[in-house]
């Protein structure tokens, strides 16, 4: 049996195609957010000498909000570190059954604490809407606190597949994905 059954491969693509879309969804809304402020805070620094009080916030908040939420579709194009001086020189095989048993008794249980605890201060946050006590602006931060849990929540999604596709792996010693290498 050289290809998983139908049914096997659409949760796969399923779980893939939630986290591709998130992410599309997700760098669209944050990148200008990203963008934008820095390009006012410049102008308005320099041409009007008069700088902003939340421009640093927002990008802060922005950046931190993209970088949680791109870590699930980093975790599905394999862009996470590895050690590949040791990686490359296992078979498929072998790398399905340290990838499954990583996926299933370290990354999947801590994705799911992490998503449970962070809901709940995620909800005491935005009972009491706490705000932000460095600077003058003092910007709410309930919504970044929501990112924490929606993140792990994809995290752990993704996690599901990418043990799936470590299943296979380990089971019929070919991978279901290759990833390329992601160099920086």
């Amino acid at each position: 049996m050289t290809e998983p059954s139908p049914a096997y491969r659409r949760v796969i693509n399923t779980i893939d195609g939630i986290t591709e879309k998130v992410g599309m969804v997700m760098s669209f809304i944050l990148v200008p957010v990203l963008f934008l402020p820095n390009v006012y805070e410049v102008f308005s620094r320099y041409v009007l000498r008069d700088p902003t009080i939340w421009a640093l916030d927002v990008t802060t908040y922005a950046f931190g909000a993209l970088f949680m939420i791109a870590s699930s579709w980093a975790l599905m194009k394999g862009a996470h570190v590895r050690t590949d001086m040791l990686w490359d020189n296992f078979s498929d095989r072998t790398k399905g059954i340290i990838d499954s048993c990583a996926f299933l008794f370290l990354f999947l249980p801590t994705m799911a604490v992490l998503t449970w605890s962070s809901w709940d201060d995620f909800i005491y946050s935005m009972s009491i809407n706490e705000k932000s006590n460095s600077g003058a602006w003092q910007p709410i931060l309930w919504p970044l606190r929501g990112v924490i849990p929606f993140s792990c929540a994809l995290l752990f999604l993704q996690g599901i597949s990418e043990l799936m596709k470590s299943f296979w792996a380990a089971r019929t010693g070919t991978l279901l994905v290759k990833h390329g290498k992601f160099e920086v």
